[in-house]
Formats: C-alpha cells, sequence, structure tokens
C-alpha cells in the first residue's frame, strides 16, 4: 500500500493557513531545495483541493526561471484534484477525485502500486483526510515565524494519538523539517 504523506509549511505557533508572508515558494536555500527534491523523487502522485489545484495551475506552469525545480515536477507529476466543482482540470496528468467520494478515491489510490501520495495546503481537504485516518506521515517545514492566527494543521477538537518521530533536520534558512507517522 502506498504511503500518503501532509506534507506543510507550517508556522513556530502551528498557523498552516498563510495569511503573512512568512512562507516564500522561491526560496533557493540549498540544503532546503535538495530535502524537496528527495522527497518529489519518493512520490509519484500530488493530491490537493481545488483551491490549492487552481492556485498552483495559476502559477507553477507560467514560472518561466524557476531555480526550485517545483515547475518541472509540478508539470510531471500525477495530480489528483478533490473537488466537487471542477470538471475539467486543464492541467497535464490530472484528474479529478469527486467531493462527494473523495475517502473512497483517496483509499483506492492508496491501495495502487506507486510511491507515496503527497497532499500540501489544501487545508479543508487535509483535515478531511486526518478526521478519516487516512495520513500516514506528517513533514511538517516549520518556519521560524509567529503569525498569532490562521488555521492549524489538525482540525479543532480533534485528538491524535501519539506520533512517532522518524525524522528533524534543520536548514540554512532557519527552517526545520520534522517528520512523524502516525501510530
Amino acid at each position: 500500500m502506498r504511503k500518503l504523506a501532509v506534507t506543510q509549511n507550517i508556522t513556530l505557533d502551528g498557523s498552516i493557513e498563510m495569511l503573512e508572508s512568512w512562507f516564500d515558494p522561491g526560496d533557493t536555500t540549498p540544503d532546503l531545495i535538495e530535502e524537496s527534491h528527495r522527497q518529489d523523487a519518493e512520490a509519484d502522485a500530488l493530491l490537493v483541493g481545488r483551491q490549492t489545484f487552481e492556485d498552483f495551475r495559476g502559477y507553477w506552469p507560467h514560472q518561466t526561471d524557476d531555480q526550485t525545480g517545483v515547475t518541472d515536477y509540478l508539470n510531471t507529476v500525477d495530480k489528483y484534484v478533490v473537488t466537487s466543482t471542477m470538471t475539467d482540470p486543464d492541467w497535464a496528468n490530472s484528474t479529478i477525485i469527486p467531493g462527494d467520494s473523495m475517502t473512497d478515491g483517496v483509499a483506492e489510490l492508496k491501495r495502487q502500486d506507486g510511491k507515496d501520495i503527497v497532499v500540501t495546503g489544501s487545508i479543508t481537504l487535509t483535515h478531511a483526510l486526518i478526521e478519516a485516518g487516512l495520513v500516514d506521515e506528517y513533514r511538517l517545514f516549520v518556519y521560524p515565524s509567529v503569525q498569532g492566527r490562521g488555521r492549524r494543521l489538525f482540525p479543532d477538537g480533534y485528538e491524535v494519538p501519539t506520533l512517532d518521530l522518524v525524522e528533524a533536520k534543520s536548514f540554512g534558512n532557519g527552517v526545520a523539517l520534522l517528520r512523524y507517522t502516525a501510530k
């Protein structure tokens, strides 16, 4: 079975919603880029909600001098968008998973042969996946910033059993990666 990994950028105070400019998608810190490429090589599917998909589709394919490699990765990886409203994703290698059958669709993706499935952004979808018990790993890129507000990684009132820390590392720009697996 494939692993579903939630990969999120998060502030020190736990916000994954970017209300301030604490995250730069064009950050070219060498060791951070190296980690990003390592994780990309272990994944062959990106799962996102409609809003994140539209944000990505409106930005990344149009970058002409992307030093991060994100454009190349996103243009070639299999993308799955959970939506109840979109009928044509209009981006190569993109497939719609109907919102009303999200749990079954994601569970089927996990049963297929392949590498990791990565979820990023997509706060509403991330919350639904957590509540459905479909998340196998959390990859948190913790930014040295305090936003003081914004939606959190875990839904309000949701309790998670103990997580196992499997990796912790820091990068030249002050960001730390914390990887946890669900027990």
